[in-house]
């Protein structure tokens, strides 16, 4: 897989359930073996996912077990799942209203609106820690899958006291507690604590009824279960308590929401175009492309397609989300697995709708 792509038992019920088709008469057999395929070959647990063009849908599919001991199906509808570091776009989403409404402001000093943050050798900014270019640094050891019920402004504790890997601008470093600082920020400088302010502003006005907060003990009805991977099969996931990093990787989500945000994107009218195009800009770093704005991986596939989204894997989940302007496509592909290693099936899926769509005009 590509440095520009991130860096990165089943019974005979598999598959019944069809992909809904609209006015696209299209066949899409190729991508639905090869998601198939991953079922069949015991590489996720469950897949599902939606497809896109002109906020149409052209292709909607289940495939697997939502719970492998219950036997409960994919709903593609339905089936929520750990997006992972597709929560990154959403937070992006929020701060993109923030800085469009005077609350933030990219350009200020981290400092300004968390001074209690310990001080480092040089200053950091928001749009720094927003691009990945601040120098915090990312998980070590075991903390990539910690069960500790921290509040964002706890769980700096983890890393607040570490050094920056570099001096801020001068290189790039993906990591997701940039976003836990972000969102730090964001509850500092709105007075809102940052799930009730995201709620509010991106999730109620999109209608992503089904996206939430991983909240130990609450009830979400249509959740996967999560698994990982084993020798031969699945095993349930470790237990893991992502709320603190919930800009960064802690959001649940199903296909439907997801596409939901990029289709707004597309339509362009949920915020300001000279405020959407900075966030979706890659930066650059040295004179060479990050491929990331903010809160977004921005580049091209191997065909030279330009797209925006994310790709995210964390324990219990593997996602990605894509939005292709030119074709006006937005995909989404949600699995109940951690690190499936399954991206370059995934690309291949991809690109069966890019290319198809460039033959197809709704």
């Amino acid at each position: 897989m590509s440095f520009k792509r991130f860096f990165s038992y089943f019974s005979n019920r598999i598959g019944r359930n069809k992909p809904k088709r609209t006015t696209n008469s299209i066949s899409y057999s190729k991508a639905d073996e090869l998601l198939q395929s991953l079922i069949s070959n015991a590489k996720v647990p469950g897949i599902a996912i939606k497809v896109t063009q002109h906020n149409k849908t052209i292709f909607d599919k289940g495939y697997g077990f939502s719970n492998l001991e219950k036997e409960t199906q994919i709903n593609a509808a339905t089936s929520v799942f750990r997006i992972a570091s597709v929560s990154k776009p959403i937070a992006a989403t929020a701060l993109a209203i923030m800085v469009q409404d005077g609350v933030i402001d990219l350009e200020e000093s981290f400092y300004t609106y968390v001074p209690y943050y310990p001080k480092k050798k040089y200053d950091f900014t928001i749009k720094q820690l927003a691009t990945h270019t601040a120098g915090i640094r990312g998980y070590r050891g075991k903390e990539y899958g910690l069960n500790i019920p921290y509040t964002i402004k706890d769980s700096i504790v983890i890393f607040k006291d570490d050094d920056l890997l570099f001096k801020p601008g001068t290189n790039y470093h993906y990591n997701s507690y940039d976003w836990v600082l972000l969102s730090l920020a964001m509850q500092e400088a709105s007075g809102v604590p940052f799930e009730e302010y995201v709620q509010k502003k991106v999730l109620d006005p999109l209608q992503m009824k089904h996206t939430f907060a991983e909240v130990k003990g609450s009830f979400i009805k249509g959740i996967t279960q999560f698994y990982s991977q084993k020798k031969l099969g699945f095993r349930k996931a470790l237990e893991v308590n992502n709320y603190y990093k919930l800009a960064g990787g802690g959001f649940l989500s199903t296909t439907t929401d997801i596409v939901k945000l990029g289709n707004a994107y597309l339509k362009g009218d949920f915020l300001q175009e000279a405020i959407q195009q900075q966030f979706l800009t890659a930066q650059e770093v040295k004179g060479e492309s990050t491929y990331y704005g903010l809160g977004w991986q921005v580049s091209t596939d191997k065909k030279g397609n330009t797209y925006y989204g994310h790709i995210g894997n964390g324990v219990g989940g593997y996602s990605n989300f894509f939005v292709y302007p030119k074709q006006q496509l937005v995909l989404s592909i949600l699995t109940n697995c951690t690190n499936p290693n399954i991206q370059d099936v995934l690309d291949e899926v991809v690109l069966e709708f890019v290319e198809k769509a460039k033959e197809f005009t709704l």
